[in-house]
């Protein structure tokens, strides 16, 4: 298996100047490349640059700018390039499949964030002790800098990331070969549903919050944007305020997927330790949360009827922030890990469906939800939480359903 370990970095003064130097160089050098490739698009009868291209030219860019690109690994540079030629690709693919297309763009310092090192000893060095505080991550450029590595690092080293989070830095170590732990066997089964009143209910009737971490300080992060939008245009990334202004957004912005990650963390590691094989709804969640068509009045030329938009933002806002795609992930990789086993299932009607594990009579009907919480079979009467209900039927749809008189 292949997992990555995200550690704090503690940087010294000089170290950390050096980091936001290496992210500057090689967005620059990003963003020279991108350029590169526009030019040659449209001035040279649209003579495609290849990465191979870019990357035979390096040694000409480091031998002309030794202070500058010259300092940093060369392998991370040919990285950076990469990550270029990989936007340049999905651009095509997308263009292709006849989806909006997003043509690569510059990148602001601000928003270059990261940069990947391919191999541990190319550029980088991995230095951990097991059970000691002197782990040391090594960057060509930068030196020894201190890792708080609060676990164990597993597998072979592959491929070693630094990332900039506001003013925190981190260190991303991929390993592969990494041992799986298999848990003991507890011979249940159990399937859940996703909400947004609760986050998720399962087949045995339990139910977990939704914490809404988004919604608890939405008044605070509108008004930091508010705040930060007040600054002209000419006078952003240029005044100590506006920089102010944006750390607290990013800060609050930060503690929100912090603490979404750790409740997701915790909700999957009980499912794992408590469950042998979990079912799951397959769910197409950017469907899900894509804005509503317009609707044009054809009696009257450039009006549009009501088509829910506002209501239907509400919801989406409300999908988003209980992150059920990073839940998902998050389940996923716990499972494999513990050697449990996942199961998704088709999620259309599981909570209009009168669930035949439960004694219901299977009948499909729009009407058997009355609300949201509230589920009668119009058939035959059952009568449940709906949220319960859907994850009765996908434990149903999994095959693992016990018989009503179990």
């Amino acid at each position: 298996m292949r997992r990555a370990y995200k550690f704090l970095l503690r940087p010294t003064s000089p170290q950390e100047q050096a980091l936001r130097e290496m992210l500057a160089d090689h967005c620059s050098l990003y963003n020279a490349a991108l350029q590169e490739r526009r030019d040659a698009y449209r001035h040279t009868s649209k003579t495609k640059i290849r990465y191979e291209d870019q990357s035979a030219q390096l040694k000409e860019i480091r031998a002309f700018d030794p202070g500058r690109q010259g300092r940093w690994s060369f392998s991370s540079q040919q990285a950076t390039l990469r990550r270029l030629n990989r936007a340049f690709e999905a651009f095509f693919r997308r263009v292709k499949g006849g989806q909006m297309p997003g043509y690569p763009r510059f990148k602001g310092t601000g928003h270059f964030d990261s940069v990947e090192f391919p191999r541990d000893g190319d550029g980088c060095r991995w230095d951990s002790i097991p059970h000691d505080a002197r782990t040391r991550v090594r960057l060509q450029g930068v030196g020894h800098i201190r890792v708080h590595q609060h676990r164990p690092v597993r597998g072979r080293v592959k491929t070693i990331s630094v990332k900039r989070e506001g003013r925190r830095w981190f260190v991303i170590v991929v390993c592969g070969d990494v041992p799986a732990e298999p848990l003991a066997p507890t011979g249940s089964a159990v399937g859940i549903d996703l909400g947004v009143a609760h986050l998720l209910t399962t087949s045995e009737g339990e139910f977990v919050e939704n914490p809404r971490h988004l919604a608890s300080i939405a008044e605070e992060l509108a008004a930091a944007q508010r705040h930060l939008a007040t600054f002209p245009q000419r006078t952003r990334q240029r005044t100590k305020r506006h920089r102010a202004a944006a750390r607290k957004v990013a800060k609050l912005c930060a503690k929100i997927r912090r603490q979404r990650l750790d409740r997701h963390h915790k909700t999957a590691l009980k499912l794992v330790r408590e469950h042998d094989v979990i079912a799951c709804e397959r769910l197409n969640i950017a469907g899900m949360t894509r804005a509503p068509a317009s609707r044009p009045d054809v009696e009257q030329a450039g009006a549009f009827l009501p088509n829910g938009a506002a209501g239907k933002a509400g919801l989406n806002k409300s999908i988003l922030d209980a992150g059920w795609g990073l839940f998902l992930g998050i389940l996923a990789d716990k499972a494999e890990s513990a050697g449990r086993q996942v199961i998704p299932v088709d999620a259309r009607d599981t909570s209009r469906t009168c669930p035949p594990s439960a004694g219901g009579c299977g009948h499909v009907a729009r009407e058997n939800r009355l609300t949201q919480a509230r589920f009668e079979c119009v058939a035959c009467g059952f009568t449940a939480n709906a949220d319960h209900v859907g994850a009765l039927n996908v434990l149903h749809r999994a095959g693992l359903a016990r018989c009503p008189a179990a």
